[in-house]
């Protein structure tokens, strides 16, 4: 056995000690001296920080998707705060902080499961940390309620899609109509198997079961809301995870955007900002996914003029980035990219007039590539807001508004 002192907690959660070069421990918190097995795993942890509590779940340290359920609230905040802290000071930014909103427990509105076939039966759960390994779950304190209770069904759809050799992927989303199930990766759909599908989905009063690429079931629309839109997804669409992250992000990209009349929203998705923001303002919506911007375009036009004009442009906003010619005239851009973050798309904010930037991402250090880019061009950055959508995970998410 080896004791170490650990040092500080990495951006994925684990604990970090020094000696002869790093050692990662998960489920470790700085300042506890902890006792390692010869393989290197956690024995014992001898002197436990002030910090650490009970977790709240009894799988974690088993299921991989929360890593730091043995920290306090406050502790938890405040490291997240410093992730993002350190990547912009790997870029020599410094940062005043906004706050940070977290979603409470049991909020998670989408959840993806695993689903497989074994000789001893059906297993629907998550993943094991760094594994392939799924497990069966009693309790989530993550995921809304009804969507935990909606696992009997998931059980079903399993016995049915999966093979003996490989898992299918669940997506549930609750939506205001009931629950939204897509199936993925499950055997190929055929004739035979529509009936038990359909009677499913009325026993379970699924508002939409969607199997592979094709709805089978579309019992009631799995209507969202966003402003005074109701919208219906494409099956699978990206949604905010809670709908208290996503009032929390809505909330700071309006503050940003201010009076403005004519605002572009970039990676427009299904219109997290578009809809709320055409309250105020027309909006140019840019999004590569069709289905999205169909299913945005579509909501906006059922509003009856409650909200003012949309238009939407299908675009690979990293192959083909708006230009800054074509935002001549806009007083405001919202921009929300995927983890790789936008590179090409802030070169060219960078060339444009437009005033104010509402910047909204997933991965602090491809924002902080980008927030120096524009820094660098005559943009000043806010304060950070840290929207924390997926408790105790590593995942964190910010908002912040760039002026000229």
């Amino acid at each position: 056995m080896e004791q170490i002192t650990i040092d500080r907690l990495g951006h994925q959660g684990d604990g970090v000690a020094q000696g002869g070069g790093e050692v990662f421990v998960p489920y470790t918190l700085p300042g506890e001296v902890v006792e390692l097995t010869a393989e290197g795993e956690l024995h014992a942890v001898l002197q436990p920080s002030e910090q650490r509590i009970t977790p709240v779940c009894k799988h974690f340290g088993t299921c991989g998707g929360c890593a730091v359920q043995h920290a306090s609230d406050a502790f938890v905040a405040e490291w997240k705060v410093n992730v993002v802290r350190r990547a912009l000071s790997a870029r020599g930014i410094d940062m005043k902080v906004g706050g940070i909103a977290t979603s409470p427990p049991r909020s998670r509105r989408r959840a993806v499961f695993g689903g497989r076939r074994t000789r001893k039966g059906i297993t629907v759960g998550f993943h094991q940390r760094a594994s392939n390994t799924l497990i069966a779950i009693e309790e989530c304190a993550v995921i809304d309620p009804k969507i935990f209770a909606a696992i009997p069904v998931l059980e079903e759809l399993t016995a049915i899609g999966a093979s003996r050799t490989a898992a299918i992927r669940l997506s549930v989303t609750l939506s205001a109509a009931g629950l939204d199930v897509l199936v993925e990766e499950a055997r190929e759909l055929e004739p035979t198997m529509l009936p038990q599908l359909a009677e499913i989905a009325g026993r379970h009063d699924l508002a939409r079961l969607t199997w592979n690429d094709e709805v089978i079931v579309n019992a009631s629309p799995p209507v969202q809301r966003m402003g005074k839109a109701r919208i219906v997804p494409s099956p699978g669409a990206f949604l905010q995870a809670t709908p208290h992250g996503q009032a929390a992000l809505v909330a700071t990209v309006k503050q940003a955007v201010g009076n403005a009349s004519r605002v572009i929203d970039l990676f427009a998705g299904c219109g997290t900002f578009a809809l709320p923001l055409a309250e105020q303002a027309e909006v140019l919506a840019v999004e590569n996914d069709g289905p999205m911007l169909a299913a945005l375009d579509l909501a906006w036009r059922r509003t009856d003029g409650a909200l003012h004009r949309i238009t939407t442009d299908r675009r690979d906003l990293f192959r083909r980035p708006l230009l800054a010619s074509e935002m001549k005239g806009y007083d405001a851009v919202v921009i929300d990219p995927p983890r790789v973050g936008a590179a090409a798309q802030v070169q060219e904010l960078t060339l444009s007039a437009v005033p104010v930037i509402a910047f909204v991402s997933c991965n602090p250090v491809t924002f902080a590539r980008d927030a120096e880019v524009l820094i660098k061009a005559g943009y000043r950055m806010g304060p950070v807001r840290v929207i924390d959508q997926f408790r105790w995970s590593p995942h964190v998410e910010l908002a912040v508004t760039f002026t000229r």
